[in-house]
């Protein structure tokens, strides 16, 4: 009966959900510390070039940034719905 009340998640849908949004958190986070200005500015977010190859936080590295995130939250999307669908797969037919 549970089984049956259970949705499924679209991958694809997922995919485009935390692309967005961690690609928009990157950008948002970025130009908030290039805009606040200072000496020196995202020592902290400035370390995700250490994965990110040529992010810094600049304007350009703002939008560098949002594409190296909308992928990566793009692929951590699909594979959490994938899993979760698979689960719920295997336990309606138990």
């Amino acid at each position: 009966m549970i089984g049956h009340a259970v949705a499924r998640l679209r991958a694809s849908v997922m995919a485009v959900v935390f692309g967005l949004t961690s690609g928009t958190g990157l950008f948002v986070a970025t130009t908030w510390l290039v805009i606040r200005g200072g000496e020196q500015v995202g020592l902290t977010l400035g370390l995700l070039r250490n994965y990110l190859p040529g992010y810094s936080v600049t304007w350009p590295g703002a939008f560098l940034g949002f594409f190296y995130a909308a992928v990566v939250g793009g692929v951590v999307g699909w594979v959490i719905a994938f899993i979760y669908n698979k689960i719920v797969a295997r336990r309606s037919n138990d």
